[in-house]
């Protein structure tokens, strides 16, 4: 990545000063074949020029885009903007699966790779999985390509989000998953109380606020909650435990035990995206 500004650099020589020159991203994200730009406001009067020259030093890339802002809002859309190139759909791939998606209109988190993978391996034959934040089919997809789970339930209530949902299960030739375009907390759920064996939470931050439509959703003798959230570093692990065994208290299931704690990448100075698998049965 060094290597790159340095050819940004190059590129530029005589059309930035020096001094912006130097303000000039040491790397990128790519999305499918979309490159993705963190850039200092200083440069964005030159966002332009900047797009067509990274064009031009990546021209496998069709693409490029400034990053403005971080996610926002309850549907999740990320502060993306094109700068240069043809478009802004791409399709990426990754562990075998593949996401289409607008990366203007439906955040894709990289750093999530790894738990991506994660989480197929777990999943057992037959299992009835609810996906309480599917967006485009970030777990739904992976689960039900790489598992054989019985049914899995994806919830999404922003329209963008469920349209290239549904297009992804059809690129990736995925059947046994129902996508519900609603809020998870809505009472029009009633078909999915006390369905799942296993519930993913794959939202952030904040997710703590939808433990009780989780547990709603666990069967009766209990299951797996896949609980992500972000906590500062001397929180860890001590209040993440503390909010699932209060939350399970109020709906009448007990903590059994944790047979997974990570970090899946840091989120902000001193804050990390953690994820738990918290295993729970009824409390007597």
């Amino acid at each position: 990545m060094k290597r790159f500004k340095e050819q940004l650099k190059s590129r530029l020589a005589g059309t930035l000063p020096n001094e912006l020159l130097e303000l000039l991203p040491s790397g990128f994200q790519r999305v499918g074949d979309v490159v993705i730009l963190g850039l200092k406001p200083e440069l964005l009067e030159h966002e332009r020029g900047i797009g067509v020259a990274v064009l031009k030093l990546l021209p496998e890339n069709k693409t490029v885009c400034a990053r403005f802002g971080g996610v926002s809002g309850d549907l999740r859309i990320p502060g993306v903007k094109k700068i240069a190139g043809n478009g802004t759909t791409t399709v990426h791939t990754e562990n075998g699966c593949k996401y289409g998606l607008d990366v203007t209109k439906v955040m894709f988190a990289k750093g999530n790779v790894g738990e991506r993978a994660r989480l197929p391996r777990l999943v057992r034959h037959g299992e009835t999985i609810i996906d309480m934040f599917a967006g485009i089919g970030y777990f739904t997809v992976p689960v039900a390509k790489k598992s054989r789970p019985c049914v899995v339930y994806a919830i999404e209530k922003n329209p963008e989000s469920v349209r290239f949902l549904k297009e992804n299960l059809k690129l990736n030739g995925i059947t046994g998953v129902e996508v519900i375009e609603a809020d998870n907390r809505d009472a029009g759920l009633h078909k999915l109380n006390n369905a799942a064996d296993r519930v993913i939470m794959g939202y952030l931050p904040g997710t703590e606020k939808f433990l009780p439509a989780a547990f709603g959703f666990l069967k009766q003798d209990g299951g797996i909650i896949h609980f992500h959230n972000t906590y500062r570093k001397q929180e860890l692990w001590e209040t993440p435990r503390s909010e699932l065994e209060a939350a399970a208290m109020c709906t009448g299931y007990k903590l059994d035990s944790i047979s997974y704690r990570g970090i899946v990448k840091h989120f902000a100075p001193g804050v990390e995206h953690v994820v738990i698998d918290a295993h729970f049965s009824r409390a007597s």
